[in-house]
Formats: C-alpha cells, structure tokens, sequence
C-alpha cells in the first residue's frame, strides 16, 4: 500500500473534505449542516489568516485530515492556534495518519507564530485523549464554556 503524503488542502478537495466533515460531527454527535460548513471550510482554504487545512492523500483519495485556526490570547502573549478538527477516515486508521496529521498541525502553528495549540476532545474519546496526551496536550484545569452568538445576514 503506497504512503500518504501531507499538503495544504485545494479547492479540488472540497467535495471529499466535506464528507469527511460530515462524518467527523456525525461520529461526534455535532449538528453540523454542510451548506453553512461548505462556504466555511472554502474561507478557511483560500485564507491564509484565518487557518490552514491539512490533508492526508494517497494518489487523490483524500485519508484523513486536520484544520487549524488562529487565535489571540493575551495569556499566551498573542497569536494561539485551535486544532478545531482532526479526522481519519474509517478505512486508514491504524496506518499512524492522526500521528502525523496531529504532529503536521503543531508544526504549522508553530510556523504561524502560535505560543499554544489547543484542541477540544469528547472525555469518552479514548483514543483520540490517548494521541494528545502521547503527543504532550494536558488538561489546562480550567472549563471551556461556550455561548453560540448567532448572526444575522
């Protein structure tokens, strides 16, 4: 079985990248809609200041993938990042894609100027908690609160 390789997400990956993201949020019981999720993860890949999306692919199969976005936080002195999304397909776990895609983002935030790369994980997400923390994340002792602040357009 030929290697994945690592590169920025294109346009051309967007229809693969959303079914991904369908099945991430549905494996992680978020409602997540791909019409309003599409424009969003288009930004995301033509923005460069707003965060970088990483995929794995083998051939133009698309294995996996990881996004990252930009933060300020005057506890870390300005410029953090979020690891808001990680995800490898079904079929290729096992082959170390989250290892890499994971080791991937820190790399790039820390290129980005990031002092902290934070991510959310579900607590009954064993081995997804079991990556981070071999990876160096820990539980920071504080709760992440979050109020939706809905727009109007």
């Amino acid at each position: 079985m030929p290697r994945a390789v690592l590169r920025t997400a294109r346009i051309a990956d967007l229809p693969a990248l959303l079914d991904q993201m369908e099945a991430f949020n549905h494996h992680e019981q978020i409602r997540w809609d791909r019409r309003g999720g599409g424009p969003a993860l288009r930004r995301v890949i033509t923005t460069p200041a707003i965060g970088q999306v990483v995929v794995a692919v083998r051939g133009r199969q698309v294995l996996g993938y990881a996004i990252v976005t930009w933060g300020y936080d005057l506890e870390w002195n300005g410029r953090d990042a979020m690891l808001t999304e990680l995800w490898v397909a079904k079929a290729a776990r096992g082959l170390g894609l989250g290892g890499l895609l994971l080791a991937e983002a820190e790399r790039r935030a820390r290129r980005g100027g990031a002092a902290a790369l934070h991510l959310m994980v579900r607590h009954r997400n064993k081995p997804a908690r079991a990556l981070y923390e071999r990876a160096g994340f820990e539980v920071p002792g504080r709760l992440l609160l979050t109020k939706p602040l809905r727009t109007t357009r």
